[in-house]
């Protein structure tokens, strides 16, 4: 029994990160009306460079900077997709943003799909295309909103820089995910903190804000960090190519608050898009665990392919 409870926590730790992440775009959607997302965007990347940094020093991990110069192409790909992820969720609905951004892998499989010498491939393709008229059919409501069509574009962008990230991720086996995940989160901080000074008047933005703002700003913070943490745990005690089908549930929970706190009413087309982006996005991950499964490890200069492709960690969330 304990052993069956053992193997059952990993499961739990993805599913309580996914709620969290879920909550943290559910208060972003929130606060949006009330701050710019610059700022949004910036508090949360912060706590996420706080707390990786914090978890690096206390585990005497050797910090880097400069090189690899992968390091930089996962970094400033991580970047554009926080950057591109908050703007989105500040102008859609929680669940399709949580949807669209996770598709990642169907992307990793395009990117791959010329040099890859094994089978499945033409069906790896159908998921691909399956995926794409999935997110038509869920951009479908947004297209006559003003600037909901460029927001769904966007976070189409997030889910490609995310792509961009972990192919990135996968070419940087000799340096320790928590220096990653710190380098990441500080050019990532450092480059919204930058933006907000130059591009917006900050002391006045910061003035304008209210106690309920303040407090919502809070909530971002405290939940995306705290789902970091569960991811963390999720990652450190489970196989992570079989845990990370289970962060798609996200999208469920963004969905029931889309619709008990933003009173949603859903379309046929808008669900049958949610399915037919979910669904092959979640075979190709657990296709991916079963290739790890059965697979001998690669070499650590091997060229990344679908059967490597690597557990988000924490990029837009």
């Amino acid at each position: 029994m304990d052993q069956r409870s053992n193997s059952l926590l990993p499961a739990a730790w993805m599913i309580s990160a996914a709620f969290c992440f879920a909550t943290m775009g559910a208060l972003t959607h929130e606060v949006g009306s009330r701050c710019d997302w610059l700022l949004i965007a910036f508090i949360r990347i912060f706590a996420t460079f706080v707390f990786s940094l914090a978890l690096a020093l206390a585990g005497g991990v050797r910090l880097v900077v400069w090189r690899p110069r992968t390091l930089w192409w996962r970094s400033i790909s991580g970047t554009i997709s926080v950057a591109c992820t908050f703007y989105a969720l500040t102008r859609l609905p929680v669940a399709d943003v949580l949807t669209l951004t996770n598709t990642y892998p169907l992307w990793i499989v395009l990117t791959t799909f010329v040099g890859a010498r094994r089978g499945g491939r033409w069906v790896e393709l159908a998921c691909v295309a399956c995926g794409i008229m999935g997110v038509a059919m869920i951009q479908q409501p947004h297209g006559a909103g003003p600037g909901s069509g460029g927001a769904v574009a966007i976070a189409l962008l997030a889910s490609v820089t995310t792509a961009i990230a972990m192919l990135g991720l996968h070419r940087l086996k000799g340096v320790d995910a928590r220096a990653v995940v710190a380098h990441f989160s500080g050019l990532a901080s450092l480059a919204t903190a930058l933006w907000l000074v130059l591009a917006r008047p900050a002391a006045e933005m910061v003035a304008s804000l209210d106690a309920r703002s303040w407090i919502l700003l809070l909530g971002v913070g405290l939940s995306g960090t705290a789902g970091q943490i569960l991811l963390t745990k999720a990652y450190a005690s489970g196989p992570p190519a079989r845990i990370a089908v289970l962060s798609l549930t996200q999208v469920v929970f963004g969905l029931g608050f889309d619709i008990f706190l933003q009173d949603r009413r859903l379309t046929l087309p808008t669900l049958l898009g949610f399915v037919m982006v979910l669904g092959p996005t979640a075979w190709i991950t657990s296709r991916a665990a079963r290739s790890r499964r059965v697979a001998p490890p690669e070499p650590s200069h091997s060229r990344s392919s679908l059967g490597g492709v690597p557990p988000k960690q924490g990029v837009a969330s």
